[in-house]
């Protein structure tokens, strides 16, 4: 056997058995947060953001496709779901302060909504991208399931979404702190709505980090503003590129 050889052996043997990408996924994630505890929890060290340059490494050094990880990797895809319902958890211990904060959260979701699509949008169309690739970045704070559709729905290219989303997420999760922190939001249920609006589901694992409050907020944030752009998008967007382009 040569070393020449070894990327086939290694694809085919990740492709025989969920075992080795699952193994794979689980193993890099242990590191990442390994790393992210010696980095004392600092934002920076994002066991996200680890994760994704140690898997990206893993399967280049092993010649081995990313469709044929991800078809092994599949389960861990399916528990997204179940993640994302279990955050109703924490949010039903925060039904009183809730009720009570009803309409600054409304107001909050609106302009963190706005604002994500509205600069995405205007910094695409100022450095001259296609409209396909401006409605591929509109949709980039919604978490992946729904702004994959949404891209689709006003002509975007959903995999260039989810890349967009993710990328979102990861510095959302980095940087949110350090930009709430310097304009003076301490309070958790705060800085947990924002970053589940700006940074979905990424920025709700960040929010867990810092409190169940904070955690149960960002999981609202990353829930309605995902309801409402999926409503609103796919009707203002086409009405908004074409009013530009006349």
């Amino acid at each position: 056997m040569s070393v020449q050889d070894m990327p086939g052996i290694a694809t085919a043997f990740i492709s025989s058995s969920p075992v080795p990408a699952l193994t794979a996924t689980l193993g890099v994630y242990l590191v990442a947060c390994r790393l992210h505890a010696l980095a004392r929890r600092n934002p920076l060290a994002n066991p996200v953001a680890i994760s994704v340059v140690l898997l990206i490494g893993l399967l280049r050094l092993t010649g081995t496709p990313y469709s044929t990880y991800f078809n092994g990797a599949r389960f861990v895809h399916f528990l997204l779901g179940p993640a994302i319902v279990a955050l109703a958890v924490p949010l039903y211990r925060q039904m009183p302060k809730l009720r009570g904060a009803l309409v600054p959260l409304l107001a909050g979701l609106v302009a963190g909504s706005v604002t994500a699509v509205v600069s995405a949008v205007t910094i695409a169309m100022m450095l001259g991208l296609p409209a396909r690739t401006v409605a591929s970045i509109a949709p980039k704070s919604v978490t992946a399931a729904i702004a994959m559709l949404i891209s689709a729905t006003i002509g975007g290219v959903p995999p260039l979404t989810a890349a967009m989303v993710i990328a979102t997420g990861i510095l959302g999760a980095v940087l949110g702190s350090f930009v709430l922190g310097s304009l003076g939001v301490r309070r958790d249920d705060v800085c947990g709505f924002a970053l589940g609006i700006a940074a979905h589901g990424i920025g709700t694992a960040r929010a867990l980090q810092i409190s169940e409050e904070a955690g149960a907020f960002a999981g609202l944030g990353m829930a309605v503003n995902g309801i409402l752009s999926a409503f609103v998008l796919p009707l203002v967007f086409p009405i908004v590129m074409a009013w530009v382009s006349t």
